[in-house]
Parts: C-alpha cells; structure tokens; sequence
C-alpha cells in the first residue's frame, strides 16, 4: 500500500476528480523515490500536494505544476489542471538515480534486474551512481516505476511483489514478469498491456 496512513481526506480534495490526481502523484512520487520525509501521515490535503509538488520540482520535475499549485486559493479547475500536469509530468520523466533505490527496497534486487533487463551486479553499479544508467534500462526503470505506483493503491509491498509473478488471462496466461523479460521497450504491445492492467486499478483505488 502506499507509505502514507491517510486519516482523513479535507476539501478540496475530496472531490473525487481531484482525489484520484492526489493519490496518484503520492503513488508516483513514492515509486519514484521522491515522497518526501514528512509526507507519512495524517491529513491529505492541498499542502501536502504541494510539499510533494515542491519535491518533484527539486528534483527537476513539474515545477510549473508545482508554481500553479503553490497559489494561495486555486480555482477548482486550475487545480485539476495543475494536478494532472504534475501527475503528466511525473509519469514522463525517468529519474532513475531516485528510482533505483526506491525499486530494489519494494521489489528487492534480483526481481528489478529481471524486469529491468540488466544483471544484478549492472543494477548495483547504476544504483550507487558508479555508472550512469543507459538511456533505454532507464526508460524500462522509469515504466516500471509508474506500474508499481498503480498498484500501491491496492497493494501491500508483498502483494505488488505477487503480482508480478502471477499468470493473467489478459495476458494470454503469461505473468507481467515474463512480458517484462529482455531487451523490452515500453511502447510494446507487451509491456502496454501490463501497464493496463495495473492502471484498471487506480479507479477503484480511490473511491
């Protein structure tokens, strides 16, 4: 499940079509390595978006979002549209020297290599930095970053961990694991179908 233990939900963002954007940079920014330290608990509410929007920006991502969401009484509509453009850009930009780290601590080290396509001993050089991450491993990391934010609604770090190694009838009986093995690159028809069937559960995640 997400990191966070949510106590409740304060306006305005408990209107369904700003909850789901909310939730979803929260599941983002922790898969991506980026949730900051004092984003744990309690309220989720329009400051502490903006404390996560503040860190993406820090991190070279969404800092127009993270500007647009900084107003002091956004109109309904420019928060949603600032909250779609955070999540937009968050799911566009790879930042694999966050996301190594974050990855390997929910899927441990061997499963990530896997999915990724690299060795164990590749991933921990990339990861402690005595590498640079290839473009193209970076892109598969960075989609595999965005799959497990859909999950952390639903699931518990165990439970994402299964559900990667589970065969699926939308898969033609294969597991996301076994289409998300080699040289894949994330606009095949493969790895788009994975990423499907963890988006089929963002909805349902939010209500």
């Amino acid at each position: 499940m997400l990191d966070i233990q949510i106590a409740s939900v304060r306006a305005p963002l408990d209107e369904p079509e700003l909850l789901t954007p909310s939730l979803e940079a929260l599941a983002l920014a922790q898969a991506m390595g980026i949730l900051p330290g004092d984003v744990r608990g309690g309220d989720l509410d329009l400051p502490t978006i903006r404390r996560v929007a503040r860190a993406a920006g820090r991190a070279g991502v969404g800092a127009a979002a993270a500007a647009r969401l900084a107003a002091e009484e956004p109109a309904r509509d420019e928060l949603r549209h600032a909250l779609d453009a955070l999540v937009e850009a968050l799911r566009g930009s790879p930042l694999p020297e966050r996301e190594w780290a974050s990855l390997v601590d929910l899927l441990e080290p061997d499963r990530v290599a896997r999915l990724v396509g690299v060795s164990t001993s590749s991933l921990r050089r990339y990861a402690s930095g005595a590498r640079r991450t290839p473009d193209e491993v970076a892109a598969r990391l960075h989609f595999l970053a965005t799959v497990v934010a859909d999950l952390l609604g639903t699931y518990n770090a165990f439970g994402v961990r299964r559900w990667f190694e589970r065969p699926r009838s939308a898969l033609g009986g294969r597991s996301p694991a076994d289409v998300l093995a080699g040289d894949w690159d994330p606009e095949d028809e493969g790895p788009l179908a994975v990423r499907a069937l963890a988006r089929s559960l963002v909805g349902s995640s939010a209500t």
